[in-house]
């Protein structure tokens, strides 16, 4: 028989989106800090080979479960008990959301009311949720504090919008502790270049290593803010684990601005040879440019980015070139 709940303390935790590109990184992460891991992915875009490292250990277990479909997803939630939920889960394509606004409504809205129910119904203490700096949409204040308006251009953005409140809601309602961590652009191992999901990082990298022509839409100075996928992962953990931790919501940020063009130059200082970029229109609903401001994160959940730039990029491209 298993122990009863003890509140507050946080030991059990269940991870959707589990074998996706931060979701796979958090359940490392769990696991590294001594977590017993349930992790619950639909294997649309997520891959097993991801949780190589996680599923030989036996404080890891696996069910491959649709988030949208809520009376499993209570069943498996009901049955494992978290203490803690990490809703990762998502349909996270800009231009796929933009082509298909019901899908994106019902993974990224619909599939949330699901976990959401889920985790009260389970007892969870606490939910943790992967929003996006999308909410912001093209603000010209920056760098971007979680006080400014959100105004979102996209369907994407809008939907995460809709998934904060959701949450809140619950919070409102059932005191599950709720964090929306809104995460800027975040790249690293394990973040598929062939996907039409991925990062621009991971896409341009995986081109300079086979020697093909980047594609740059628009003039290639609309900038971003990248963060490091384990300083995500550290912050996404923290942020579950910390009984002490109130919720609220969060910028996920370096706190620093690179543009397409510069990104390029630093691929070009490790691939020599690689031919220029073609540029092409702009794609609707792309945001052109995006900074946030990481105080918050800082002074409330005790989180800085640990990984320079530099360091990241050569992660990434250490592991692309292993595969």
């Amino acid at each position: 028989m298993e122990d009863q709940k003890q509140p507050g303390n946080i030991s059990r935790v269940l991870v959707t989106g589990a074998a996706g590109f931060i979701g796979s990184h958090t359940c490392d992460r769990l696991l590294e800090t001594g977590k017993t891991v349930m992790g619950i992915d639909d294997l649309s875009t997520g891959k097993l080979a991801n949780l190589a490292g996680a599923s030989g250990q036996d404080t890891f277990s696996f069910q491959q479960a649709d988030v949208c479909d809520e009376p499993a997803i209570v069943d498996i939630f009901v049955d494992f008990q978290p203490d803690a939920v990490i809703h990762l889960a998502a349909l996270v394509s800009v231009p796929i959301a933009e082509n298909n606004p019901a899908e994106n409504f019902r993974i990224n809205v619909s599939g949330t009311q699901s976990v959401a129910q889920a985790a009260h119904l389970s007892g969870a203490e606490r939910i943790v949720f992967a929003s996006s700096a999308a909410v912001y949409g093209n603000s010209d204040a920056l760098p971007l504090c979680e006080e400014e308006p959100v105004n979102p251009v996209n369907q994407y953005g809008m939907a995460k919008l809709e998934a904060e409140n959701l949450l809140l809601g619950y919070e409102e309602s059932h005191g599950l502790v709720t964090t929306c961590l809104r995460f800027f652009n975040v790249y690293g191992p394990r973040q598929d270049p062939s996907s039409p999901y991925s990062g621009v990082i991971s896409i341009f990298a995986e081109h300079c290593r086979t020697g093909q022509a980047v594609t740059v839409y628009g003039d290639g100075h609309q900038s971003r803010d990248f963060i490091f996928v384990k300083d995500i992962a550290r912050a996404v953990v923290a942020s579950a684990t910390n009984s002490t931790l109130s919720g609220g919501i969060y910028n996920l940020c370096s706190g620093k601005a690179k543009t397409l063009l510069q990104l390029l130059d630093a691929l070009k200082e490790i691939y020599l040879d690689i031919p220029g970029p073609v540029f092409k229109e702009g794609r609707k609903g792309d945001i052109r440019h995006s900074l946030g401001d990481p105080a918050a994160a800082h002074a409330k959940l005790g989180f800085s980015t640990s990984t320079s730039f530099a360091e990241g990029i050569g992660e990434l491209l250490a592991s692309i070139q292993g595969q």
